[in-house]
This record gives structure tokens, sequence and C-alpha cells, in this order.
């Protein structure tokens, strides 16, 4: 009977809607009373942050029982500056995503391709939302175990009867609704930013499920080990510094499309057909909405306003993404004779991307410097190391934000200086070189643990609704053969 059952419905749309439903299913299990966490170990641990909320709030009421690093507070506690920077990066690094990141990518590739490449990035931004709410921010961002958070925010569930909570342990002078909802940025660009290295070839309800187990097994666990309190990479742990997301979401987010492109291997065509980019002046609106956008994803992980520290942020990331542009533009200049548009946005992208996890570490001296380097390096892996070594990385998700995260983590333990954050010792200006050791770790530990959970996710997908599009359809274009529709003029 059950082989009657599998060979009607199809083993492989069978397993599709399975790993749909372990995705979907799992946190309204976890929310589920009965298997929810006793409620007694929260109040254990509630003296714990009870004195920590005392320096970070003295007007605070008790701590709340549903979680020992939250509690609530009176409205005027709250501080107003902050609060108003948060929300406008929250909407700063949105926009990175839809239209920024969208426009971007879309005018890379080929015209029967554009749609399709524009619904990657609008149906990620709905779907990591939803998924986010449900349990995404829970396990990123809740609790003190080291490697993964707890569910007492399924479904955002303190939220619905008290919103003036703050998360005192990583922003306590923001209603935790701001903070949530700034995470929840973060956390729709670091997937969608693989659509450029999948780019052409990929199944959309492939790519849809790959989105949301990716986020929950990939993107949430390293989130929490390195920005939680008591994350083991992070400050609560081992000591890694990544202000913004130099490995947590660019250097997580380029192995993920390096292992996506091995795996569905090389777009028809490539090396003997015509695939320049159809309109050159999409991808730059894009990047300027995303160097314009970086600023609330930099200057906005300060998550204050009230001192120098969202300032610095701004200014280092300025100055890296001017310089990685000019570098780019230079040494293409010189290589290939003439500097080209795409070049100029790919260099700011790579400092961009470079200055992210050093940002609220590094001074001005610094920020150019690793500018500079991120220009020079990311022309290199993105134009030539691709074509040495022959892998498919469409868009140049692994060659600038693999490489660009990676180079940008290792450096911020060259250039942090103690005088522009207490919590950053480096080696050029503190004589700290434990401090690089450090970043090296983060850089393995973060694309060890992101590549082989990316390989069994796209492995489940392929040998069960497969991730790649037919040959005929990718002929045809995947605006007409996946949407039904195409771009007219």
């Amino acid at each position: 009977m059950t082989m009657k059952i599998f060979g009607t419905f199809g083993l492989k749309r069978f397993g599709a809607l399975a790993l749909a439903a372990a995705i979907l299913g799992a946190p309204m299990m976890m929310a589920h009373p009965a298997l929810a966490q006793d409620a007694s170990s929260a109040s254990s641990t509630a003296s714990d942050a009870s004195s920590t909320a005392a320096a970070a709030a003295p007007a605070a009421a008790p701590a709340a029982a549903s979680n020992d690093a939250v509690q609530t507070y009176p409205k005027d506690a709250v501080n107003a500056g902050d609060d108003a920077w948060m929300l406008t990066s929250s909407v700063l690094v949105l926009m990175m995503t839809i239209p920024g990141l969208a426009l971007f990518y879309a005018g890379m590739v080929r015209k029967k391709n554009i749609l399709a490449t524009l619904a990657q990035s609008f149906g990620a931004t709905a779907l990591i939302t939803v998924l986010w709410m449900i349990i995404g921010y829970s396990i990123a961002f809740t609790g003190h175990n080291p490697y993964i958070g707890d569910f007492k925010y399924i479904l955002l569930a303190p939220l619905n009867g008290d919103i003036n909570i703050a998360n005192t342990d990583l922003a306590p002078t923001i209603p935790e609704t701001v903070y949530m909802f700034f995470q929840m940025t973060f956390a729709i660009i670091t997937p969608a930013l693989i659509a450029g290295a999948l780019a052409d070839r990929m199944k959309y309800s492939a790519f849809l499920l790959f989105m949301g187990a990716w986020l929950l097994l990939v993107y949430c666990p390293i989130a929490h080990w390195v920005w939680s309190a008591k994350g083991w990479l992070g400050g609560g742990g081992l000591g890694a510094l990544d202000y913004a997301g130099g490995s947590v979401v660019h250097l997580n987010a380029g192995t993920a499309g390096l292992i996506a492109a091995l795996m569905l291997g090389k777009r028809k065509g490539l090396g003997t057909e015509n695939f320049a980019p159809h309109n050159l002046a999409y991808s730059v609106i894009g990047a300027s909405l995303l160097w314009v956008g970086w600023f609330g994803f930099n200057a906005g992980s300060a998550v204050e306003a009230h001192d120098g520290a969202a300032g610095m942020a701004a200014a280092a990331t300025q100055i890296a993404t001017a310089a990685a542009a000019l570098a780019w533009m230079f040494i293409e200049w010189i290589v290939a004779k003439k500097p080209s548009v795409l070049g100029m946005i790919s260099g700011a992208v790579a400092g961009l991307v470079a200055i992210t996890p050093a940002s609220g570490f590094v001074n001005p001296t610094g920020a150019l410097a690793i500018g500079v380097a991120a220009g020079i390096v990311c022309y290199l892996s993105a134009v030539h190391l691709k074509k040495m070594i022959g892998y498919d990385d469409a868009l140049d998700c692994w060659g600038v934000h693999g490489i660009g995260g990676a180079l940008g983590a290792i450096l911020t333990g060259v250039f942090a200086s103690n005088k522009i954050n207490s919590l950053g010792k480096g080696w050029l200006y503190d004589g700290n070189f434990h401090q690089v050791i450090l970043q090296f770790i983060d850089v393995g530990a973060v694309f060890a643990y992101c590549a082989v959970m990316t390989i069994i996710i796209l492995g489940v997908l392929k040998y069960t609704i497969g991730i790649r599009v037919t040959e005929e359809e990718e002929v045809e274009g995947l605006d007409i053969s996946l949407h039904g529709e195409v771009v007219h003029g």
C-alpha cells in the first residue's frame, strides 16, 4: 500500500513536502505546552539577569519570567535617539535586499532571467520574515546556551503581551521589538546573497526550501555563536570580533554560494555563449542602494546613537568602500586596460563586505587599509581565481562575499584598536596577536559548519525534488519557464 501511494504521488514530491513540513511544523510542535521547556529554569536564573539589568537600566522593573535576559521597563527609560536610529537602520538594511540586492543581481544576468532573479530576493524576503517571527529570532538571540538559543520566543510570544521589553544583554536602551526587527533584516539579506552564486539555473521551489532550511540550520546557529550574550565564538565565549557580520553574514553566505555553485554545476553554454549583463544600469542603482543601506548595517550595529560608536562605524564604512572601489578600478585598469563600471561597483561592494566585521573596532586609517586590501584581493578572486579553478559562481557570491568576509574578519584582528572600542584589542595598535588567531578560528569554524550543513541541505533537495531546472527551461529562460512572465522592451 505504501509503495502504491509513493508510486502515485511521486517520491520526490513526497520528500519535498516532508522537508517543508519539517521547516514549518517543528516550530509549532516546540510551541506546544507539552513540549515547551520548563518555566522553572528561567526563574532560577532571573537573579543573574537582575544585576545586569540594574547597570543597564536602573529604572527597570523585575525581570520577566519568560526570559532571564529580558525585562519590562517604563517607556521613559527608552533612549529616544537610540530608538529612532535603530528603526531607521532597520529600514536601511531591509532596503539593501529589496530593492538593492534585487537590482544589483538582476542587472548582471541575461534578459531572459531578470524576473527570476528579482523573484529570488523578493521571495526570500517574505519567507524569511515569517520564519524569523515563528522561530528564527528565538533560536538565534535568546537563552544562554553557547551553541543554540531556546524556544521561549516561539511566535514572539513574550512580545504579544508587552511591547515595553528590552533584551538587556544585547540592546538595553531600545524596545526588543525594534531589536528583533533589526536582526530580522540581517537574517533576510544573508540567505538572499547566496542567490548570486546559483543564478540562471536553480528551481524556484528548491530555492525557497533551501532558503528556509538554511536560515534555521545554518544562519541562526552561527548568529547565536557570535552575537548572542553567551555564544561560544563571540564576546561571551572565545572572544572573536565581528561587529556587523563579516563571518556571520558574508563568509557564511559566500561559503553556501560556493557549495551551491559546485553542486548545481555550470550554466549551460558558459564559455561559448554571451553571458554579458543585460542592464548594468540596474546593477549600478542596486549597488548604490547597498552602499547607502550599509550605514544601517554597520553603524546600526552599534545599537545606539548616544555616543560616538555609530559615527565611527559610519565613517569607517564610507572610507573603506571608496578605497576598495578605487583599488579594484585601478588594478583592473592596469591588468585589463580599461576600468569597467561593473568593476567599480563590485569593488565598492567588496569594501562594504570587508569593513563589516571591523567597522566598530578600527580607526579611519585601519578602514582605509582594509578597503584597499579588499579591492585588490576580491578582484583577483572574482576575476582570476574563478577562471583558474573553473567553478561557476555566477555573480561572484564567493569571490566577493566569501573571500571579502574572511579577509575582513582576519584584518579586524590586525587593525582593531582599544581606543576605538574597549572590547577590541588588535595586533597593530595594541600588540595583541592572539586576536588574529581568534579571528582565524572564527573564519574556520563558520566555513566548516556552513559548508557541511549546506551540502546536507542541498543533498536532500537534490535527491527529492531536484535543485536544477531542465535543460529546456534553462535555454528558454527562467522568467517564462518558472514564472510565466517576461520583461518587455
